[in-house]
């Protein structure tokens, strides 16, 4: 009797047992009880251990679908069946995610007293990093760069048959975890203005405001800061992007970019690629950058005129960009809603610095998508 498998399926042998599955559920299920109970107020007296548990849960998680998926088996990508798993697929399991994941945004940006306990899991790591106790933007911090270095780690092995892959990943993680949390809580613990060199304007919008400028221009590392954020922004940016296109921001360093391609792996397959989402994606990203524009603009020659002109016309605005734009697009729709609508929402519709670069690109890079009439 033969034993050829006679199978003829396209897709590879290869999966996720259901015991591995089965387990990385079970990890990823006690990490997040760990720290919903740090809510409530569980292990409020050794927020390091909850911490280290819950964390530590989750990346045994990773680490197991890491050992079912990947290891031992050929390199290469394997995606099958993300269009029938319920994480992966819009099913109840994405759902429960993204509103978890909105929840969260809603707190950390307007109710931060309700995720509390949470934050003082990271009372600990603060005040050896900072000297001071945590906030929740310092917890947030410690999430976001747990997750990019984690889920990371996963994308490499997943593509560790590709260089630029591979190198990628690396930049990102490298500067998430120095540029965007280390250095800045560096800084804090020197008394000094926290400052995120990987963030500039206009994606970090009120860098260059007047009420910024004014504040950081008081110590020598303040202007030096200010100095090389007009740098990146205007000299660094234009010829980057005409070496290499827009991608050496937006794939090597931008932490929103890092945390798409890593975290928001899983859910690539879920964005809109047809021409009417391309369409709107032209208008609101440039859109965007417009807005932020003027409003840097009104910004300043209102400071100029000591208030004279707009009044607080232009305060005003500056308010309702950095609650439209900065806290529910960027952050409740651009990752709360990864399980839902895919990880590139806010880098393809709201992200003022993917416009500034694509415009770079598409008239100065060598980069630039051109027609050769030669051939028509």
């Amino acid at each position: 009797m033969s034993r050829s498998d006679r199978s003829l399926s396209l897709a590879g042998p290869h999966h996720l047992g259901v015991g591995s599955t089965r387990l990385a559920a079970w990890c990823a299920g006690a990490g997040t009880m760990a720290l919903v109970a740090a809510l409530f107020g569980f292990g409020a007296d050794h927020p390091a251990l909850v911490l280290g548990v819950g964390w530590g849960a989750l990346a045994l998680a990773v680490l197991l679908v890491i050992r079912g998926r990947y290891v031992g088996k050929p390199a290469g990508v394997r995606n099958d069946g993300v269009f029938h798993r319920s994480l992966t697929a819009r099913g109840a399991i994405a759902w429960a995610l993204g509103i978890a994941f909105t929840a969260y945004y809603v707190a950390l940006y307007w109710f931060p007293e309700s995720i509390a306990g949470i934050t003082r899991l990271f009372d600990p790591l603060s005040r050896l990093l900072r000297g001071r106790p945590a906030d929740q933007w310092f917890a947030y911090g410690g999430f976001y760069t747990f997750a990019v270095l984690v889920m990371g780690a996963k994308f490499l092995v997943k593509y560790r048959h590709s260089r630029y892959q591979t190198w990628r990943t690396v930049s990102v993680m490298f500067f998430q975890l120095g540029f965007a949390f280390l250095l800045p809580a560096f800084l804090a613990l020197m008394q000094r203005p926290e400052f995120y060199f990987s963030y500039f304007w206009p994606l970090d919008y009120d860098a260059l405001w007047p009420g910024t400028v004014g504040s950081f221009s008081t110590t020598t590392l303040g202007l030096w800061a200010i100095g090389i954020g007009l740098v990146l922004t205007f000299v660094a940016t234009p010829v980057l992007t005409f070496l290499y296109g827009k991608r050496w921001y937006c794939s090597w360093v931008c932490g929103c970019g890092g945390l798409a391609e890593t975290a928001g792996d899983p859910f690539r397959q879920l964005s809109d690629k047809g021409l009417k989402a391309w369409k709107i994606e032209r208008w609101m990203v440039h859109g965007v950058l417009l807005l932020i524009t003027l409003l840097t603009a009104l910004l300043w020659v209102n400071s100029a005129l000591e208030g004279s002109w707009l009044g607080s016309f232009s305060q005003g605005f500056a308010k309702a960009y950095g609650f439209v734009i900065g806290a529910v697009f960027s952050g409740v729709v651009g990752v709360g809603f990864y399980p839902l609508l895919g990880s590139r929402v806010w880098c393809r519709f709201g992200c003022p610095m993917a416009a500034y670069l694509g415009i770079v690109q598409r008239f100065f890079s060598r980069f630039r998508i051109t027609t050769n009439g030669g051939q028509c």
